[in-house]
């Protein structure tokens, strides 16, 4: 019997498992974040400043794949706490440079545990995780790069 209807049954959909997972893992970042002072768009911004220590807006936004006016209030946030220091690039006043603070380097080291914590939440192998990192990357990869073709 054809079902002309599947292609729009839940558990067909790519994205649901996707946004259910999403919403998992980051319950599950909530206590750990909680004892940092950070919400989980707040950590993936620490992240990049941990990497790099200072780094313009654009390559920011970029790097977390999110708009501007996501990320500003972010950074209001962020610099109100301390961890991060906002200055207009003296190159191009256009141009916002966001700088990694002390304490800011400081909170690194209670982050450490937190990668460490969550990878014991989900109990895949290394191969299944590596396997999954690659697919989410491509999707991510390809919509940057069709991006980029506009």
């Amino acid at each position: 019997m054809d079902d002309k209807y599947a292609a729009i049954r839940l558990k067909n959909q790519l994205c649901f498992p996707l946004y259910a997972v999403t919403n998992l893992i980051t319950r599950k970042y909530k206590p750990l974040l909680d004892k940092l002072d950070l919400t989980y768009t707040q950590y993936i911004v620490m992240m990049v400043l941990w990497e790099e220590k200072q780094v313009n807006e654009k390559f920011l936004c970029e790097a977390l794949c999110l708009k501007t006016n996501t990320v500003t209030p972010l950074l209001k946030k962020l610099e109100s706490k301390g961890f991060i220091k906002k200055e207009k690039d003296i190159n191009d006043e256009r141009n916002l440079v966001i700088t990694l603070t002390d304490a800011g380097e400081k909170l690194k080291d209670k982050a450490l545990c937190v990668p460490e914590t969550m990878a014991k939440e989900f109990h895949l192998t290394k191969e299944d995780a590596a396997s999954l990192y690659q697919i989410l990357y491509k999707i991510l990869d390809e919509d940057k790069a069709s991006d980029n073709n506009n």
